[in-house]
């Protein structure tokens, strides 16, 4: 964290009181949504609503009906027993089936007691995580009061168990490279967070790394299409296409949650085709950044950042919760600035990060733009600019 002495705005005083004051702040709100929630009220506001989705198809695979989930009626008679004012049809399950895995047992238990058990150990894992990249009170107190962790929390979602994976394989790749792969290939129930690993492992060589994490997102896969059938993985595959449709027509309301390119351009009223294709060209740029820095740095600390950062913009398929991940690379740029100085506006692009899904809710409210990826741009370019300030300087020594 920055010190007492330094001269910059943003110094070891200031950040304890911003960040202890917006936890305050969040813990707040959070107590005000859940004491006008369906958890006192079954008619208030939908609380936890995502979870309850996790509950629900976890609750159909463990009274022997897995595929049920991905059909929207069957899934939508059991989120309403428990959620009853939720819209219908706004809402899917479109995890491939290894994911059962992970959530059938949380059907043992009533669904709020599956909620915080769920989001608790998860919670748990991910500051872990946190802490082995910049260990202190003080980095705790920053994640505490990260808009991205009570929004994650606010709606049940699964950010703290896939961060906690991204993170763990970064932080194994060096010595424990094996077990980096294990995580990767338990990554693989979300896919669409894993796509740039391949990149960056092949870059340098990674290949146990990789090869482990093939080996267990298959072994994931039969293990779950054994224990839940094989209509499951056909189910799966079909429900890709309502997922793809959400995408393309969700509306306005959806796409301010989704901090992608593809989001940005369809707000701005562009022809799908236009869409993809601008997200396109960022993907494949972020693709080209990654290999060189993962091929050129050898700060573990920059590829690590630059790798999480450039997944947001990689996927048009993600949502606010899923900058909950943002806690890593940022920690990571701290390690980086106290350990070496700080570049110019280092600090305050990492602020305006820190801020990213408050900001995003916010804006949601106002304007119908996606400010997401653009600071996501931002904060990769940093990372840019600090691997290329080490290269050179490695050059010269």
């Amino acid at each position: 964290m920055p010190t007492n002495q330094d001269g910059h705005w943003l110094n070891l005083k200031r950040l304890r009181l911003y960040s202890r004051t917006a936890a305050a702040v969040f813990l707040i709100l959070a107590l005000g949504l859940v004491f006008h929630s369906n958890i006192i009220d079954p008619n208030g506001f939908p609380l936890v609503f995502d979870f309850g989705v996790f509950w629900g198809a976890a609750y159909l695979a463990l009274q022997g009906h897995p595929a049920d989930a991905y059909q929207v009626a069957h899934l939508q008679a059991v989120v309403q027993t428990i959620i009853p004012v939720v819209k219908e049809g706004s809402y899917g399950w479109f995890y491939p089936p290894t994911f059962f895995l992970f959530v059938t047992p949380l059907a043992l238990l009533p669904y709020l007691w599956a909620y915080l058990v769920f989001m608790a150990l998860t919670l748990l894992v991910y500051g872990l995580v946190v802490q082995r990249i910049i260990p202190g009170r003080d980095a705790l107190w920053c994640l505490a009061g990260f808009s991205g962790i009570w929004l994650n929390l606010l709606l049940g979602q699964n950010a703290f168990l896939t961060g906690a994976l991204a993170g763990a394989v970064l932080l194994l790749l060096g010595k424990r490279p094996v077990l980096s792969g294990v995580c990767l290939g338990l990554l693989s129930i979300k896919p669409q967070l894993a796509l740039l690993f391949p990149v960056a492992l092949i870059a340098v060589g990674a290949w146990r790394t990789l090869l482990t994490a093939a080996f267990v997102a298959l072994v994931l896969m039969l293990t779950a299409v054994e224990v839940f059938g094989v209509v499951t993985l056909t189910s799966w595959w079909d429900s890709l296409g309502l997922a793809k449709t959400f995408l393309e027509v969700g509306g306005t309301a959806y796409w301010m949650k989704m901090p992608t390119v593809f989001a940005f351009l369809h707000l701005l009223g562009a022809p799908l085709a236009l869409c993809y294709l601008g997200h396109a060209l960022v993907a494949a740029g972020t693709v080209g950044m990654i290999w060189k820095i993962w091929r050129n740095c050898t700060s573990s600390s920059l590829r690590n950042a630059a790798l999480i950062t450039g997944t947001f913009l990689v996927s048009p398929y993600l949502f606010e919760y899923d900058l909950a991940w943002l806690a890593l690379p940022m920690a990571w740029m701290t390690k980086i600035g106290l350990e070496q100085g700080w570049l110019p506006w280092e600090r305050e692009i990492l602020v305006l990060v820190w801020l990213l899904p408050f900001l995003m809710m916010i804006m949601a409210r106002a304007v119908p733009v996606q400010i997401g990826p653009w600071v996501i741009m931002v904060l990769l370019w940093v990372i840019m600019r600090r691997a290329q300030a080490t290269t050179g300087r490695r050059a010269m020594s």
